[in-house]
């Protein structure tokens, strides 16, 4: 006998081998569809990052505005209280100059006679003596011309004190200066008085009244150039220009 068997019963190990199927993530690697999502899924992720650094960015913006907004209506709400004094500006300084032309108008005299004048009704009606009275202008201004009066008073001190009082409280506008005790007998008391009132400049141009010395230099006696024509002579007292 033989010892070959048939082929039908060779083993089957001497086939050839079939091939394996292929793994499932190669084949879906190797489908469109699957890198149409993996596309999609990137782009979806760009898209949600850029949408938060969005929302950041304007967050931050905002608050800056919001911030940088508060601090403009600070600076505009300090700006408004700075000028609020400035409001009506020009309507108030239109009302002091009517006020000022109103004061001149009413407490200015209106030339030198209008001043001695008054002295002289003053010192009338106190029943004080003046002696020695002189009247000088200072350097004139840019309205008006300081007109100084310097004079001896005589008289009980009821009447120099009503003479005094008369004169700060008098239409005319009179500013004392300096008074001071020269001497006291009985019941008289003696006093100098230096006594300011103004003119307008034109005004004290005309009166031909002498300078009012600066300090350190030597009042000049009362004279005729001192006390005008229009003027109380020195030891008189004042009288009304006629």
């Amino acid at each position: 006998m033989s010892n070959s068997l048939p082929a039908s019963s060779q083993p089957a190990s001497s086939q050839p081998a079939s091939s394996k199927p292929a793994p499932i993530w190669a084949e879906s690697l190797r489908s469109p569809l699957t890198w149409h999502y993996a596309g999609f899924a990137l782009l979806l992720v760009l898209v949600i990052g850029l949408s938060i650094r969005l929302g950041l960015d304007w967050a931050a913006t905002n608050t800056r505005s919001t911030d940088a907004l508060a601090g403009k209506q600070v600076e505009l709400k300090a700006l408004d209280l700075q000028t609020a004094p400035l409001r009506g500006l020009d309507k108030r300084v239109e009302e002091s100059r009517a006020r000022m032309r109103a004061f001149f108008d009413q407490r200015i005299p209106a030339n030198y006679s209008s001043i001695s004048s008054r002295v002289a009704d003053l010192e009338i009606a106190s029943g004080v003596r003046l002696t020695r009275v002189q009247y000088t202008q200072g350097p004139p201004g840019p309205d008006l011309t300081e007109i100084t009066m310097e004079a001896g008073i005589s008289g009980e001190y009821p009447q120099i004190m009503r003479f005094v009082n008369s004169l700060e409280s008098d239409r005319t506008f009179f500013v004392i200066r300096a008074m001071a005790l020269t001497g006291q007998q009985g019941g008289q008391v003696n006093l100098r008085l230096r006594v300011s009132t103004w003119l307008r400049r034109a005004d004290a141009d005309a009166s031909g009244l002498p300078s009012t010395p600066q300090p350190g230099e030597t009042a000049p006696e009362p004279s005729s150039a001192a006390t005008p024509a229009s003027a109380p002579r020195p030891g008189a007292a004042p009288r009304e220009e006629q």
